[in-house]
């Protein structure tokens, strides 16, 4: 009986995940003046050190709680579909639950992107009660090496766990690419994800020095093959995966800025993880002139771009609001641009 309350429990939750969902994209299609999703980073500190991140040091504290209030209750303010938890890793935040519940209060998804390696029954319990309604883990290897911790190896009794307990949807987001000695590995980690009942993605990684190469024969086949895994959702929109795995560019409207914000531990607006800095605007003083500026502003690094976030949520502007470059906009060369997970 317990086994058949939980399913039912946990399918109810995701037919209300699943409406909202769709009733945030027919908002997202009607306006463009709100932004569809936000990272924000409670905590810069990792308790690893992936060779090929650049989004974490090991000695940054905690952005304290009501600041963290402040920033979440701005994207509220500013209409902000869903917002996602990164880092850093987010889970060495003390308070992150309420940080959660804040986000949920507001009338916001919630979402966490983590390594998973502090995950415990208890510590997925919490994240239910706070109201996490979804949650990613990259895993990069089947056993550890000296470029990821992130291991099936270390993780798969936590994914266990997550199977167990969790009520929130959990996706595993798996990568091929410079720097991944076992490319076939993927393919174990996919599989692995959708026998516990998760979604599965695939991710192309760049090498330690933030270069993106085309993936050569081998990891082109495994790449084929895990986008062949991938179930329909919102997550599974990244097409433009297919130009990089072939290292040609993309024609797109970035719409980073805008629809899309990245907001760091010290409160200030970027446009992704890996253009930190532009604009570098205070998230407080953030206003919606500054969402229709972003809007409009075409950005010079976006035909290499990788971050799979912006390119999701700039689907729903593809084919309207042609961009103009704006003076002294980002000029980034396409080498220094990474994949965020």
């Amino acid at each position: 009986m317990s086994s058949t309350v939980t399913t039912l429990r946990r399918r109810a939750k995701a037919l209300h995940r699943n409406l909202r969902g769709a009733s945030m994209a027919a908002r997202a299609l009607a306006s463009t003046e709100h932004p569809l999703l936000a990272h924000i980073i409670p905590i810069r500190r990792c308790n690893l050190s992936c060779t090929y991140c650049n989004e974490f040091d090991d000695f940054s504290k905690p952005v304290p709680t009501e600041e963290m209030f402040r920033r979440i209750d701005k994207l509220g303010a500013l209409g902000t579909a869903v917002v996602t938890i990164s880092g850093g890793e987010p889970l060495l935040h003390p308070e992150l639950d309420d940080v959660i519940g804040r986000i949920r209060s507001n009338g916001m998804i919630a979402g966490l992107i983590t390594n998973g390696y502090l995950l415990v029954a208890e510590r997925i319990q919490r994240l239910n009660r706070a109201g996490l309604e979804w949650l990613q883990i990259s895993i990069d290897n089947v056993n550890p090496d000296d470029v990821s911790k992130k291991s099936l190896k270390v993780l798969d009794r936590k994914l266990e766990l997550l199977a167990e307990h969790a009520d929130f949807h959990v996706n595993i987001n798996s990568v091929v690419g410079s720097g991944i000695r076992h490319p076939q590995d993927a393919l174990t980690i996919g599989k692995r994800a959708v026998e516990l009942g998760f979604s599965s993605t695939i991710g192309i990684i760049h090498d330690g020095s933030g270069q993106v190469q085309p993936l050569n024969d081998e990891e082109r086949r495994i790449y084929h093959e895990m986008k062949s895994m991938e179930k329909r959702s919102f997550t599974r929109i990244n097409a433009f995966q297919d130009n990089i795995a072939e290292g040609l560019p993309n024609d797109w409207r970035c719409r980073a800025g805008a629809r899309y914000l990245y907001i760091c531990e010290d409160g200030l607006v970027h446009y992704c993880s890996q253009q930190r800095g532009y604009p570098g605007v205070p998230l407080e003083t953030y206003t919606r002139d500054d969402l229709r500026r972003e809007y409009l502003t075409e950005k010079s690094c976006a035909p290499h771009c990788t971050v799979s976030c912006v390119h999701q949520v700039s689907i729903f502007d593809s084919w309207r609001a042609p961009q103009q470059a704006a003076p002294g906009a980002v000029n980034a060369a396409a080498g220094d641009l990474v994949q965020i997970r």
